[in-house]
């Protein structure tokens, strides 16, 4: 278990204590920069799978619609019989190998489902955070808190709008996340900062880790995803409390949140199998190859699971 025994100092922006406004939310925005290329690293990646996958856009950021566009890959061989799996990443745009993860399953492992289910892939909800390595959208508001129709983030409801609108009701729903160091550094501080409070709990797991739902928490279909990450990389352990960031473990590698009260993304739709993916990118036993291929394990992983119970 990695800590950062960090104290509490002031954040950059606002006065420690004290919730931020419109002034300070700007002021946190003009500090943003763009550090990588959407357009490279994501959407050049869509194009090449363009031939396999029928490609649909389902909208576009105002902060920069051109750049931003948001898509979403659906199986071309579309059954309505099928089953639907859906896949989520890059909900926070910092998290690389949510993004590359579900990248890296078009590339090398999707086909292995064709016919056998219908898949729905949408890599990178949050193409700004992605750009800016950022947590947030750019009004200081957290996507996955936002799950909810009208919420204050264009990428929550783009997304959720595509799927009413086109009866796209999955059975399993993957969302592709990281726990990384910069939460410690970055992420809470800002947090706290922004909503006037202190944080405790600064714990980081060394390892891999899933988020499932209490509502919905099918044991069976988490532990067959620890399996089969287990291969690929390390899970994280429970800390001397048997917590995983502050909460219970439930299983080896699993905790729980109430996903739809919460706003989370594996909130969003009714599927009966739902689990949110915690990969640490920061672990002196990982790259970012063993990443992305522990993103597709746990996509594998889920799918293997549905399909075999079906």
């Amino acid at each position: 278990m990695s800590k950062i025994d960090r104290p509490e100092v002031a954040y950059p922006v606002g006065v420690p204590g004290t919730p931020w406004g419109d002034t300070e939310k700007t002021q946190w925005y003009t500090m943003q920069a763009i550090k990588r290329s959407y357009q490279e690293e994501v959407l050049s990646k869509i194009e090449q799978l363009s031939e396999a996958w029928q490609v649909e856009q389902y909208g576009a950021l105002s902060y920069d619609p051109s750049r931003y566009p948001l898509f979403v890959l659906r199986s071309k061989n579309w059954q309505s019989n099928l089953p639907v799996a859906l896949i989520t990443g890059g909900v926070h745009g910092y998290e690389t190998s949510g993004v590359q993860g579900a990248l890296f399953f078009l590339q090398h492992f999707a086909q292995n489902y064709d016919g056998k289910v219908n898949l729905v892939v949408a890599p990178c909800l949050s193409p700004w955070g992605y750009e800016t390595i950022n947590r947030w959208n750019p009004k200081a508001v957290d996507p996955n808190r936002s799950f909810i129709f009208g919420a204050p983030s264009e990428e929550t409801q783009a997304i959720m709008h595509y799927l009413k609108d086109n009866h796209i009701a999955p059975l399993v729903h993957v969302d592709l996340h990281e726990t990384t160091d910069t939460d410690n550094s970055e992420f809470r501080p800002a947090l706290a900062a922004r909503d006037g409070v202190t944080h405790d709990n600064w714990d980081i797991p060394d390892g891999f880790y899933l988020v499932g739902d209490t509502k919905r928490s099918e044991d069976a279909f988490q532990k067959a995803i620890i399996d089969s990450v287990a291969k690929i990389t390390h899970i994280a352990p429970a800390d001397q409390n048997g917590n995983i960031i502050g909460d219970k473990v439930v299983q080896h590698g699993v905790i729980e949140y109430d996903c739809k009260k919460a706003g989370l993304c594996a909130g969003m739709t009714d599927a009966q199998y739902v689990t949110t993916t915690e990969v640490y990118p920061d672990s002196p036993k990982t790259d970012p190859q063993n990443c992305m291929e522990a993103q597709a394990a746990a996509i594998t992983g889920a799918l293997n699971f549905v399909l075999a119970d079906s």
